[in-house]
């Protein structure tokens, strides 16, 4: 095996472990996401999972079951993509920017 190939398959190796290392990082982190002017929120983990969710007593009052449903489907997705760009950015900081699959 040449030295340039040892070398580069060893840059791999530690970009991969930096990547593993971010990703157990972030997954730790949440996010919170809202809908309906903060009638529905919800916090969101690195690893794309709900971990709550909360409804204010004002959507009660409202007792409009559609509207409850579109605000959790709203929060919940809102929540989701502010997660996805979590694990994005930092992501970016050691790829430079290079749009690489992370699996989550």
């Amino acid at each position: 095996m040449s030295k340039q190939l040892g070398q580069l398959l060893n840059q791999a190796k530690k970009m991969q472990e930096k990547l593993q290392k971010i990703q157990e990082e972030v997954a730790e982190k949440t996010v919170e996401a809202s809908a309906g002017g903060g009638m529905v929120s919800c916090v969101v983990n690195g690893k794309q999972e709900v971990v709550s969710l909360k409804i204010s007593d004002e959507i009660w009052q409202e007792k409009d079951k559609e509207l409850l449903e579109d605000l959790i489907v709203a929060s919940i997705n809102e929540g989701l993509n502010k997660s996805r760009e979590l694990l994005q950015e930092e992501m970016a900081k050691i790829t430079g920017g290079m749009n690489l699959p992370f699996g989550l």
